[in-house]
């Protein structure tokens, strides 16, 4: 590891200096001997080989400039999380390729551009766009209501009318009791895991609209939310041991078993807060990872 190394840890415009969660990494890393530096992903001027290691953290308006973040990310050396894994991880189509692996993965349709959704006429349906962070476009919907079903057909139209592949889920109701467990890693070590409680019920967009405000608190895994994280990670295309940090998004299906919302590869809220030792874990994964 070189005498006093520099990182980026990669951020969007809105936010140039970070959230407040992430500004929780500086102390930690400072005490390790690391100097981390926010940088905007598409800012014009950066030298990304000035960087011993360019970590992705806080970019969340990729979504509407899709084609251009994975580029970007197949030009930054030294990137964690590796630039074929943004790649695969911010289409949400991998669940599909997750599920055909063996992964419990919540039943999900997938709408192309010119295709009819077959939405059917009875339980509540999430619709959303496959590239999306943060639950923005995204809404559910009771199919048992015929203004409703009219809504959601829009919103699928909406989504093809940009060009964009359209998927719809199952709202399960474990969302409104259990909530989501989240599941932290850090270089394959697991780190911590919180709960995350409905956020499809009208909460407002943060301040800079790149994400709807999450109702958090920490939780302990279930030893099968274990197994299922475990399985999931090790399904991921070239190995998990390539990856700095994965977030692994749990909910119990109608049998209580746990069932894969999403896999977080890309840019995750990490949930620093939440956990005393969780910032400087990470920095030990870092320093592992320059090491």
């Amino acid at each position: 590891m070189p005498s006093s190394p520099h990182i980026a840890l990669v951020t969007c415009a809105q936010i140039p200096g970070l959230d407040a969660d992430e500004r929780l990494l500086f102390e930690p890393l400072a005490a390790r001997g690391v100097t981390a530096t926010p940088v905007v992903w598409n800012a014009p001027t950066v030298d990304w080989d000035a960087f011993d290691l360019t970590v992705v953290r806080n970019p969340w308006d990729y979504t509407v400039h899709h084609e251009a973040f994975v580029a970007w990310a197949h030009r930054v050396p030294r990137l964690a999380n590796p630039a074929a894994t943004i790649e695969w991880n911010t289409d949400k189509r991998y669940l599909a390729e997750l599920a055909a692996a063996g992964v419990t993965v919540i039943h999900t349709d997938w709408y192309a551009p010119g295709e009819v959704p077959r939405l059917g006429d009875e339980g509540m349906w999430v619709v959303k766009p496959t590239v999306s962070a943060g639950s923005q476009d995204t809404e559910r919907y009771d199919l048992t209501s015929p203004q409703r079903r009219a809504l959601a057909g829009a919103h699928v139209a909406r989504l093809h009318s940009a060009g964009k592949t359209a998927m719809a889920q199952p709202y399960l109701s474990a969302v409104d009791s259990a909530g989501e467990t989240a599941m932290l890693y850090f270089r394959g070590e697991f780190s911590h895991a919180i709960r995350k409680g409905p956020m499809l019920n009208g909460n407002h967009l943060d301040s800079t609209g790149l994400y709807v405000v999450e109702d958090i608190s920490p939780r302990v895994p279930s030893k099968a939310e274990f197994a299922a994280a475990e399985k999931t990670l090790a399904a991921v295309p070239g190995g998990a041991e390539s990856l700095l940090y994965a977030r692994v998004d749990l909910i119990p299906g109608e049998d209580g078993e746990p069932v894969l919302l999403e896999l977080e590869l890309t840019e995750p809220s990490l949930f620093f807060a939440h956990d005393d030792g969780a910032a400087g874990r990470f920095a030990d994964a870092v320093v592992s990872l320059l090491g």
